[in-house]
């Protein structure tokens, strides 16, 4: 699988930024990256997005409804997202599991949501600091891992990315060794989950990091073992700032 760079916009983005995205377009259609890139603007820009990159790199949602369609004022279904020009959507990230008490069978009925719209996931787990501290952050990541990826995961339909909930905006990161040694656990995770019959698959499913991953840290970050690419946060708002990740992901792949 080539590896993934995601950017995600959250809740930032008018028209105006779209310049940002056109900018990008042209860096990468002057020198063609060796991984794949994605940007998750706000669902009010996916349309108009698509219009602007043209195809030059994916476009995909922040997060999905369970349901198709129906009586659910303010939601917006994968298959929303699919028509407005994403092939991607992100799903349980630390923001929406705390601020909207997301659990995680929530998040594995939009994975399953994505697929049915033919959206590839991007299921996100993390630990909180407090649970870091008490030493309980392999056990949460793996506990997520299994109630969180849906049957039926595979590198075709679905990305995971691990998130430490006290680096994602803070400017903090995990040493090294901890991203190293958190990516390796939830590999092994994932070959129990999957199960033998899904070995392969499970070896080859990117594992992203995210949590402040910005210019000045992502060549150490993005060069762990496991590490499958980045899922970008405030970096990801100027083209300048996301392409030097990108251009770090390609020269290591």
């Amino acid at each position: 699988m080539r590896p993934l760079v995601a950017g995600n916009w959250k809740m930032n983005g008018l028209a105006g930024d779209l310049g940002e995205l056109a900018v990008l377009r042209d860096a990468l259609a002057e020198q063609a990256p060796s991984c794949d890139v994605l940007i998750c603007p706000p669902a009010t820009l996916i349309a108009r997005a698509a219009w602007t990159v043209k195809g030059a790199f994916a476009l995909g949602g922040q997060d999905c409804h369970a349901q198709g369609q129906g009586a659910f004022t303010g939601d917006i279904s994968a298959e929303m997202l699919k028509d407005a020009g994403a092939s991607y959507v992100i799903v349980g990230h630390s923001e929406r599991r705390h601020t909207h008490g997301e659990s995680d069978s929530d998040v594995a009925a939009k994975a399953r949501a994505a697929w049915r719209a033919g959206l590839k996931a991007i299921i996100c787990i993390g630990e909180t600091e407090a649970q870091r501290d008490a030493g309980d952050a392999h056990a949460i990541c793996q506990g997520q891992l299994d109630t969180s990826v849906p049957d039926g995961a595979t590198p075709a339909n679905t990305v995971l990315a691990y998130e430490p909930v006290w680096a994602i905006g803070t400017g903090r990161t995990p040493t090294g060794a901890e991203i190293a040694a958190m990516h390796a656990h939830i590999r092994a995770c994932l070959l129990r989950r999957l199960g033998p019959s899904a070995k392969e698959g499970a070896k080859e499913m990117l594992i992203l990091y995210g949590g402040s991953v910005k210019p000045d840290n992502a060549r150490e970050i993005l060069n762990l073992p496991e590490v499958g690419g980045a899922l970008v946060g405030g970096a990801s708002l100027k083209a300048a700032d996301f392409l030097s990740v990108v251009r770090v992901i390609a020269k290591r792949f």
